[in-house]
């Protein structure tokens, strides 16, 4: 589940606003809903999508009305969110807010100054916040998460779009790759472990962590920030690195240590409850090339096997990629893509070049290359499929119109359920949104 820190933020109405604008404009079985809110949430979806473009006031009424049904029903039902899941999402809230104003100081005075409350207010209409969004969500789930869709459905579904119904999609492939990772000479290994070490006695020795993270690491992303990564919480970094990070006090420094980036090292800067912040200094040992020609040529003995039938690339790909990730699924390279194929815009430059000159069917020549985490590697990458962009169709689109489908199966069951529990609902409206059709 997903909270929008930037909406809520939005979604606060002003002192002036309450001042001017706040009274009851409906109630729900005598909950009331404040003209306040309403108005917070309009002036939000105009800020993202334009004056006149989003929902009108009487359709985001209409949502709220709907809200408080559900959180009703949630209540009979004995739908009960645990105060461990509600304080995890809003740890990670809090987190992103204080990210973008800095510190728990000026969000207190942005609050005081802007909004009109205290830190504390804010946090309790926070918390009751997350809540009714992970309730509305569970109770979302008991109407429509047994649901499901069926082939002969999802093709009566599809036909019966409209021509500019039909979604469009682009180019797409389906793409896998077998990785091999050319062995660390010890050598070179221990090279970099003893430059590591020179750097730790050099800072040691009263030089600047910061500075030297600016000048040696090859953590690009970081280094210009002096190697601090900023806070993360615990679980979300390398479990090596964090381990190490961790065992640290704040202001110590690190034994190298290795982690599938490469070598670090490693200062805390501090800790709050379940985050914590430091700075580093990456190195890669680079691989030889006789072992970065070694990876080459087992590669070329995989390819000669695969093309001569004796081994499928999957099943190769399986055994032999050093890619863990991606040799559990057979080599698939999927991107963002949930599905088998990969949007061709997803593709990294290098990858793309490949692919444009294969044909579906064939296996490159070995490639070298660098991963994601900076390493230099080598792969043969097979294009089992190309496929242009398109206006959807069962024959290619199968399973992404079963998805549509459903998620269309699903929400009319839901609007039937809504409609349902409106009718049965007490809903008064203020004489200004009488012309709110909130019931059919």
């Amino acid at each position: 589940m997903f909270f929008n820190h930037h909406k809520l933020f939005a979604q606060i109405p002003t002192p002036q606003q309450r001042q001017l604008i706040d009274k009851v404009i409906a109630s729900v079985d005598d909950e009331p809903l404040f003209r306040s809110e309403l108005e917070a949430q309009y002036a939000h979806y105009q800020q993202q999508v334009g004056v006149g473009k989003g929902p009108t006031r009487c359709e985001i009424l209409e949502n709220m009305i709907i809200n408080k049904i559900m959180l009703a029903n949630a209540v009979k039902k004995g739908i009960h969110i645990k105060e461990k899941e509600i304080a995890h999402y809003f740890d990670y809230q809090m987190e992103n807010i204080l990210k973008d104003l800095g510190s728990e100081a000026r969000l207190e005075q942005y609050l005081k100054q802007v909004v009109g409350k205290s830190l504390q207010v804010f946090k309790e209409e926070l918390r009751k916040s997350i809540k009714d969004q992970l309730t509305i969500e569970r109770i979302r789930n008991t109407i429509v998460g047994d649901i499901t869709i069926s082939p002969t459905e999802a093709k009566t579904f599809f036909n019966q779009l409209s021509p500019n119904d039909i979604p469009f999609y682009p180019a797409s492939v389906e793409v896998y790759h077998l990785v091999i990772y050319p062995p660390i000479e010890q050598q070179e290994r221990a090279a970099t472990l003893a430059k590591l070490e020179t750097l730790k006695t050099r800072i040691q020795a009263g030089e600047e962590f910061g500075i030297l993270a600016k000048q040696y690491s090859e953590d690009i992303g970081t280094a210009t920030h002096g190697g601090e990564l900023g806070f993360w919480r615990i679980g979300e970094l390398d479990p090596v690195y964090e381990k190490a990070a961790l065992a640290l006090k704040p202001g110590e420094i690190s034994a190298p240590v290795e982690t599938k980036f490469g070598l670090h090292l490693i200062q805390l800067i501090g800790r709050q409850k379940s985050k914590y912040n430091t700075r580093h200094i990456l190195l890669k040992p680079i691989p030889s090339e006789p072992n970065l020609q070694e990876a080459i040529k087992k590669l070329n003995e995989l390819r000669i096997r695969i093309s001569e039938n004796q081994l499928g690339f999957e099943k190769a790909a399986i055994n032999y990629s050093e890619d863990m990730d991606t040799a559990r699924k057979e080599g698939l390279l999927t991107g963002n893509n949930e599905g088998i194929r990969m949007p061709v815009d997803q593709l990294s430059p290098d990858l793309f070049f490949i692919i444009d000159k294969m044909t579906p069917g064939t296996i490159s020549e070995p490639i070298t290359f660098t991963t994601s985490t900076g390493k230099q590697a080598a792969r043969i990458v097979y294009l089992k499929n190309k496929i242009a962009s398109h206006q959807a169709n069962l024959g290619q689109d199968h399973e992404k119109i079963q998805q549509m489908a459903l998620t269309a199966k699903k929400q009319k069951a839901l609007d039937e359920w809504i409609e349902l529990v409106k009718e049965k609902a007490v809903i008064e409206l203020d004489p200004e949104f009488k012309s709110c059709k909130v019931k059919k």
